[in-house]
């Protein structure tokens, strides 16, 4: 309990020293600030096995340098496709390390599919900026589908429309309608190798 305190009372004397500027010695000279998403952007997840990539982002300065310090607030949606974080809420407030970076961690997705825009707000000296990530809540055929290559889904389709000729031939075969045995030749499937183009 002590350290959640402690860690909760730090939280909140970065957040004023960012919104104040903070004393002298610990200033750097900033001027511009942005916010670089580093991962979890157009991520699908998986809702059935309640998982979720974590997004991650970066605060830089107006020269593309890491900023360390920077508060970062991670905010969830309040309706559809959504969830919370560990602590029950739909909000996130965390501090970038050495690189800069900050992770929503511990996000569990609510039972909703569809797109999810995770809104990301950072602050620094006074400095604030802004971004959304968005990611794609999906079911687990779905979210399975999503992680095949494109050769593997080409061999699916190829596979399902062999299938389907080869049992339109035996039907055609035996659906003579006469007594007399059909004296057809035998049915040979050569698929060829399929190509697959740039998107």
């Amino acid at each position: 309990m002590i350290a959640v305190v402690t860690q909760r009372a730090l939280l909140v004397v970065l957040v004023l020293l960012n919104l104040f500027g903070g004393p002298a010695w610990a200033q750097q000279a900033v001027t511009g600030l942005s916010i670089t998403i580093v991962e979890g952007e157009g991520a699908i997840n998986n809702v059935r096995q309640r998982v979720n990539r974590e997004p991650i982002v970066q605060v830089e300065d107006q020269n593309h340098k890491p900023i360390a310090g920077a508060v970062v607030v991670f905010f969830l949606p309040d309706s559809g496709a959504s969830g919370t974080f560990a602590n029950g809420s739909r909000m996130l407030m965390t501090v970038t390390d050495n690189q800069g970076r900050a992770a929503a961690r511990g996000i569990r997705p609510n039972n909703q599919t569809g797109q999810m825009q995770i809104r990301v707000n950072a602050s620094f000296q006074g400095l604030t900026a802004s971004s959304v990530i968005t990611q794609t809540m999906a079911g687990s055929a779905a979210a399975a589908g999503a992680g095949l290559s494109v050769a593997a889904k080409w061999a699916i389709i190829l596979g399902i429309a062999g299938g389907a000729a080869a049992a339109g031939a035996i039907i055609a075969t035996h659906s003579g309608g006469g007594s007399s045995p059909s004296t057809s030749s035998p049915i040979s499937l050569n698929p060829g190798t399929p190509t697959v183009g740039g998107p």
